[in-house]
């Protein structure tokens, strides 16, 4: 009874050790420096964690969106909902050569649902993504307001009609007015969009894992190695010492792979990849898309 009394007062303090540690380090999810602002002991250099860049995009990549399994139905009783997350994707992919802000922030919308049934400690990150998507919407009913002279409840025709329409006439506005800057952090929305990018990137990452056959032996790589490798191309680069030894704890504790299968309504692998891999598709258009429009700006790295 005492061993059993001491191993459960070992295991609370464990655990109130790791929220202790999560709370503290969440203030720094999607950091606000780049490469340039390592070499503390809070913030190593990292050498080793290199992103290959995607190939350019090729016009035929588009229409292959309009290929989307015609089976993807509503999965009832959870919140997370693939057919929406697509739909939504498409959207954004409207506009030639541009990315429309609202059903880009709608995509974020469904994509933060399913990192938010991952469960508690994944919720720790997730809030801070959620942060990015009300300040950008923020951004777009002020700004609107400055235009019309009043300012009420946040209206999606105001991202629809207004400068924060599209991410490229956002680009253009912010830079007009002088709220980005290159050399020290701004609440623009075009750094705002940035950290969005590069999670955006780690989700895509680890989902295109999940497509993947098992190894020689027979055996899949967990979910939470599979979060681990994106995290190390997408993310750990930008993030704090201190936030990437947190990050290792979170992946440990996700569900196992079939969990994930759920929140597509499937229950086997083979079920599961068509679907996933149109929306891995999707996501990739427009993660290229964001990525050319932020380059051309040489927004890639803002601080």
């Amino acid at each position: 009874m005492v061993f059993l009394r001491r191993t459960m007062l070992t295991r609370f303090m464990l655990l109130s050790a790791m929220l202790a540690l999560f709370l503290f380090v969440s203030s720094f999810w999607l950091p606000q420096g780049g490469f340039r602002d390592c070499g503390s002991p809070w913030q190593p250099c990292l050498s080793f964690f290199a992103q290959t860049p995607e190939p350019p995009l090729v016009d035929g990549e588009w229409v292959e969106l309009d290929k989307a399994p015609p089976l993807i139905e509503e999965c009832p009783g959870q919140s997370f909902q693939a057919r929406l997350l697509l739909q939504y994707l498409k959207s954004s992919l409207n506009e030639a050569d541009d990315v429309l802000l609202e059903p880009y922030l709608q995509s974020w919308d469904q994509l933060l649902k399913f990192m938010e049934s991952l469960g508690t400690m994944v919720s720790f990150f997730s809030q801070k993504v959620r942060e990015k998507v009300v300040l950008i919407r923020e951004l777009a009913l002020e700004h609107s307001a400055k235009d019309h002279g009043k300012r009420g409840p946040f209206d999606r025709s105001r991202l629809q009609h207004g400068v924060y329409r599209s991410v490229r006439s956002m680009v253009k506005a912010e830079l007009e007015e002088g709220v980005v800057n290159f050399s020290y952090r701004t609440d623009s929305g075009c750094r705002t969009l940035l950290r969005l990018h590069r999670s955006l990137l780690w989700l895509k990452l680890m989902l295109e894992g999940l497509t993947e056959g098992p190894d020689a032996q027979g055996r899949y790589k967990t979910p939470g190695e599979l979060c681990r490798d994106a995290y190390k191309v997408a993310l750990a680069p930008h993030h704090p010492w201190m936030l990437r030894q947190a990050a290792e704890l979170v992946f440990l504790a996700l569900p196992e792979r079939r969990y994930f299968l759920q929140l597509v309504c499937v229950k086997s692998q083979q079920e599961a990849t068509p679907i996933m891999r149109i929306i891995i598709h999707a996501l990739k258009l427009v993660h290229m898309q964001t990525q050319l429009i932020l380059a051309e700006h040489k927004m890639l790295e803002l601080p």
